[in-house]
């Protein structure tokens, strides 16, 4: 057996990483972003338009934040459908590596923000790239040979 049995759920799955559930966050934050702002209805548009002052940002954001959201509910279903969580890792780096394509198209279009928050976002998608990658745990837990206890 690869790991202690402490790291299998009761289920016999292999537990999560911590941190791949604050990657699934990132990658989602424009839908976190639309809920808050729903959730405040009077500064709502405000807090939309201090984070994505051009619409057309929003929708993209959106768009690349589906296979994140999904991601979420897929990972109560790991053993019922494993064949597409198997294939889940590599959904959610293609969805990374488009939004790290569409983030340097527009710094090199000249588009700089005028805060640094856009940046460190760029820089902590091509971390959580990098890491979904590289961690051997987490890519053991996209596997279904390392989802049973033996």
């Amino acid at each position: 057996m690869k790991y202690l049995s402490e790291e299998y759920d009761a289920k016999g799955q292999l537990r999560l990483p911590f941190l791949f559930w604050l990657l699934l966050l990132l990658q989602a934050r424009t839908w976190l972003l639309l809920v808050m702002a729903g959730a405040s209805r009077q500064q709502g548009n405000d807090l939309l338009a201090l984070f994505y002052p051009d619409r057309q940002s929003f929708w993209l954001g959106l768009e690349l934040g589906i296979p994140a959201a999904i991601g979420l509910l897929l990972t109560g279903y790991r053993q019922r459908w494993p064949r597409l969580w198997q294939s889940w890792r590599h959904v959610l780096s293609a969805s990374l590596l488009v939004s790290l394509l569409w983030q340097g198209s527009s710094l090199l279009q000249g588009a700089f923000p005028d805060s640094p928050l856009p940046l460190l976002l760029t820089l902590f998608d091509l971390l959580a790239l990098f890491w979904l990658q590289t961690q051997p745990r987490l890519r053991d837990c996209f596997l279904p040979e390392h989802q049973q206890v033996e």
